[in-house]
């Protein structure tokens, strides 16, 4: 059965969770990102992939305000991104981020890692934010582990705790980058799941992974990028099956023969 394209569905008056629009970015002489323009409708999911050092991280880092983008238009949940502490923080409260490392706090259990964020910056009352975090927990198949610290824990597990911590925010959309890259190859697919299952509840994500399988399962668009531009943007179906470019071919060729 041929999946039906998630924008496909969608009427033409669907909003966009997220707009780029011409934006670059430069690292001294190193050109990282070159016009790049790409909208994310409400619900949508988006695999970004390409070879390193093409693009893709400083794309959604950019998207976050992790990276200031030289120039271009940004906005976020109908938040317009200009790196005032203001609009930062819009942005940023509609944003949730899942990163190669897991970046949690060593000496703080797993619940105090995910109730730290509600309660000091969405002012949530402690047993509020104990009942969300244990939530999460559930979500994400480790409520067993709240009161361990991440030392205690595999790869995969912390890094289902760093997707659990930023959904303890709340946030209407998740960025992932390359968030299975840093784990073992039989870790891999417990995070993945929980990745599945997040976009079939119609979370709107951006997820820059080399995971070609979960692309296919779960992508509603396929972004190829290549020395900081968009070459290639189409459905999972025609992506893998036709692509549109030689550079992408090529790419594909690689990547899927392992």
């Amino acid at each position: 059965m041929v999946k039906t394209s998630f924008c496909a569905m969608l009427n033409l008056s669907a909003k966009a969770m997220i707009k780029v629009e011409n934006i670059s970015k430069t690292f001294g002489d190193f050109h990282a990102l070159k016009n790049v323009s790409l909208e994310v409708l409400t619900g949508e999911k988006v695999v970004v992939c390409g070879p390193s050092g093409s693009g893709k991280s400083t794309l959604i880092r950019c998207i976050n305000g992790l990276e200031r983008h030289d120039e271009g238009l940004i906005e976020v949940a109908d938040n317009r991104l200009t790196h005032t502490s203001s609009s930062l923080r819009a942005v940023r409260s509609s944003v949730g981020m899942v990163f190669q490392q897991f970046n949690l706090f060593p000496h703080l259990t797993v619940k105090q890692n995910l109730t730290l964020g509600p309660v000091r910056t969405r002012k949530l009352s402690q047993p509020d934010a104990d009942k969300l975090a244990m939530a999460y927990l559930e979500r994400v198949r480790i409520p067993e582990q709240a009161d361990k610290f991440p030392r205690q824990l595999s790869g995969g597990q912390q890094q289902r705790v760093a997707i659990a911590r930023s959904l303890c925010m709340e946030p209407q959309i998740m960025l992932f980058d390359e968030p299975t890259s840093a784990l073992d190859p039989e870790m891999i697919n417990e995070v993945l799941d929980v990745m599945s299952e997040l976009a079939g509840s119609g979370m709107t994500m951006i997820c820059v992974t080399h995971e070609m399988g979960f692309a296919k399962r779960v992508a509603d668009t396929m972004v190829f990028m290549d020395h900081g531009e968009i070459v290639e943007k189409a459905p999972p179906e025609q992506f893998f099956s036709n692509p549109g470019t030689e550079r992408c071919r090529d790419f594909l060729s690689k990547i899927l023969a392992h």
